[in-house]
């Protein structure tokens, strides 16, 4: 053995586990779970336990003594808690503490019929749904938020832009909506991913489950799960769950972060459309005239870093064995929660600057009157009304405002004789110029299905109302379950 080897030995250790080992691994997994999955790992010791003497597995009287040192040590202070070399993690440490109450052969029956595999799945599923119910509350009042400042911005004229461009006239109470609208698809996917999760592995023990009596349906009504993992296979191997919850947070969080930018854009002075409540903005350290919205920025960066959290999930599981393997546990699952955890805070952030920014209504106006965005009417009135085929009154269009362009003029400044002299062969009236430049009668035109028509879009707020409230409510009731179960176990 060489002499360097020799000495890294010494120094590290020869025998499991090597100081590197120690600290590099155990120590920061043992912080992880305490900080995470201490509660988790309570409620499963008392359900699993109860379970155990439903079955007639264990006594009665043994039952209540386990229960009982159970809950003496889920009195810790679990910040207290620290790694120790005699114990490889916090399951093992937990299990002596309990043993030091009632003694190492009662805390033995605890795990008849259970492994660390079911019971760390389990675990997992339960601080993800969490979560995803605290997640939830919060982007359903960010919901409630934008469809209430849409309601207040029905006849709110702005321009819409396509290619980052200058578009067309819309409100600001329909762009609102298409945000709500984007945000309550992907609280959809939230959802669908939360009863992805609420599956039940408990019974599979290790993966083959156990020659004991167990009631693994009565695990799923105890810990509050919707079903369980029936395959016992599956329900150690698997990891779509974490993927689907993964992809649900990068779909969020990359979209909110697209209008977050938006917002960020119609803050800037040379936009001057939107303004962030001081309260949210911050002063340059030397420019004393600056008004930074930096609680979008932050909003923007955290959502960033919670789609890093999200892909950091999938690029773990990818190409790893189906089966019980450390890719999908300890050093994974944070990325999960610190994804949740900034979402969260990405969630709260916008709803605050959105219920107390304000809205330049005649800048924004001024600005749907410039660009010729309104150019597009002159072409459905054409062939609407003067029966020109549509690519000709298209093409009559685009030399319109070509025309006007060259003279550097914007359509209402524009006379109805020098339309009709570009046009030659198709003359349209004053009064129907009038409207073609007018950005309120484009956008009253507009009042198909999902347009922006103060009618039409006034229906879809009452739409989306309803959503956002029956969102509130079945969130609240998915929330009072969860803690329902928290509540019935903890007096067991």
């Amino acid at each position: 053995m060489s002499k360097r080897k020799v000495d890294f030995e010494l120094e590290d250790g020869a025998a499991f586990p090597g100081k590197t080992y120690v600290n590099e691994l155990l120590k920061p997994v043992f912080k992880d779970q305490r900080d995470y999955l201490f509660d988790a790992m309570f409620m499963i010791h008392r359900a699993h336990t109860t379970m155990l003497k439903e079955q007639g597995i264990i006594t009665e009287e043994d039952a209540k003594q386990i229960l009982d040192g159970v809950n003496q040590v889920a009195k810790m202070e679990k910040d207290l808690l620290n790694y120790m070399p005699e114990y490889e993690d916090l399951f093992f440490l937990v299990e002596a503490e309990i043993a030091k109450l009632i003694g190492s052969d009662l805390a033995g029956k605890m795990h008849i019929a259970r492994s660390r595999n079911d019971m760390g799945e389990a675990m997992y599923r339960i601080v993800i749904r969490d979560h995803m119910i605290d997640l939830l509350e919060h982007l359903q009042k960010l919901g409630q938020s934008l469809v209430t400042e849409a309601e207040d911005h029905i006849h709110t004229i702005m321009p819409a832009h396509t290619h980052t461009q200058p578009a067309q006239p819309t409100t600001f109470g329909h762009y609102l909506l298409a945000i709500s609208d984007n945000l309550s698809r992907d609280v959809e996917r939230v959802w669908q991913t939360y009863h992805t999760v609420n599956q039940s592995p408990m019974g599979a023990a290790a993966i083959t489950t156990t020659g004991f009596p167990i009631s693994r349906e009565r695990m799923v009504e105890l810990l509050g799960f919707d079903d369980m993992m029936e395959n016992s296979y599956d329900a150690i191997g698997t990891g779509d769950y974490l993927i689907e919850t993964a992809l649900s947070l990068v779909s969020l969080m990359t979209n909110m972060g697209r209008w977050i930018q938006e917002f960020l854009r119609m803050a800037s002075n040379e936009v001057g459309l939107l303004k962030v409540s001081d309260a949210y903005v911050q002063v340059s350290s030397i420019m004393p005239q600056k008004r930074n919205p930096v609680s979008l920025e932050h909003s923007r960066a955290l959502a960033s870093s919670a789609v890093g959290e999200g892909l950091s999930v999938i690029q773990m599981i990818h190409n790893t064995p189906y089966g019980d393997i450390v890719d999908t546990e300890d050093d994974l699952q944070p990325h999960l929660y610190n994804g949740f955890h900034k979402a969260s805070r990405v969630s709260k952030l916008l709803t605050a600057v959105i219920t107390t920014m304000t809205f330049n209504k005649e800048r924004a106006l001024q600005q749907a009157k410039t660009n010729m965005i309104t150019i597009t009417e002159l072409a459905d009135v054409l062939a609407r009304d003067y029966d020109v085929p549509f690519r000709k009154a298209h093409h009559l269009s685009s030399l319109v405002s070509k025309k006007a362009n060259e003279l550097k003029k914007e359509l209402d400044e524009v006379t109805t004789a020098q339309v009709n002299e570009w046009m030659v062969d198709v003359q349209i009236s004053e009064k129907d110029w009038k409207n073609i430049i007018d950005p309120k009668k484009f956008i009253e035109r507009r009042s198909v299905t999902g347009g922006p028509n103060p009618k039409v879009v006034e229906e879809m707020v009452k739409k989306r109302k309803a959503y956002w409230n029956d969102l509130g409510e079945k969130v609240a009731g998915y929330s009072t379950k969860v803690e329902s179960v928290k509540n019935e176990l903890s007096k067991l």
